[in-house]
């Protein structure tokens, strides 16, 4: 079994192009191989880090009160989601050339010290090791790895930083100018995820006809 962890960040929850590519990517595996889904939605909010959040963090976990704990609570949950997981797929729209506000919330409750990364001599070291990614990378007019591309760089860095280095895109982008975007984006859906499903030594389901 996969255990996928879903993670959407489009303001828009009907018509949204990351979230139906998603969608499509979770039913591939899905008639592939056994998976189990947690999904995060990030247009149901995420708190920005604030100077409770910032002091609760910087104190050891057997010192920290009632209050502290409160402050890291949600995002213990976000860090227990993505140790519980072997797929991150990020539904990725572009806002503005980078990623949405919510997503960057997102990075940065996860990202922390002693838990997902640790400081060493030789730099930091990222904890969630072992797992893989795939990032649904959405535009209306941003070309992906494009000078005004802010983000896709971005993520594969921060992923990498807390240990995630096995990172697929797949990219509808400038889907405004060319709408045949998102057909070629779910046709590398479609190719990729055998190969996904192969990675993670999963045996494909199997249809017996009568």
């Amino acid at each position: 079994m996969i255990r996928v962890l879903r993670i959407d960040s489009s303001g828009r929850t009907s018509g949204s192009v990351s979230r139906a590519l998603a969608d499509r990517t979770v039913d591939a595996l899905q008639a592939r191989t056994e998976i189990s889904l947690k999904r995060r939605d990030l247009a149901d909010g995420a708190p920005i880090i604030d100077a409770d959040w910032i002091e609760a963090r910087s104190i050891a976990g057997d010192d920290r009160s009632a209050a502290h704990r409160r402050a890291l609570e949600f995002s213990d949950d976000l860090i227990g989601e993505l140790r519980a997981a072997d797929l991150l797929l990020v539904a990725l729209p572009i806002y503005n050339f980078t990623v949405p506000a919510s997503f960057k919330a997102w990075i940065d409750l996860v990202c922390r010290a002693r838990e997902t990364f640790r400081y060493t001599e030789n730099g930091p070291i990222g904890l969630l090791t072992g797992k893989r990614a795939l990032v649904l990378f959405v535009s209306g007019g941003t070309a992906y790895g494009s000078e005004i591309d802010f983000a896709s760089g971005y993520v594969r860095h921060i992923l990498g930083f807390i240990g995630v280095t096995d990172v697929d895109f797949v990219a509808a982008d400038r889907i405004l100018a060319d709408p045949e975007r998102m057909a070629s984006a779910e046709q590398s859906i479609d190719a990729l995820v055998p190969k996904l499903v192969a990675a993670f030594g999963q045996h494909e389901r199997t249809t017996t006809q009568s």
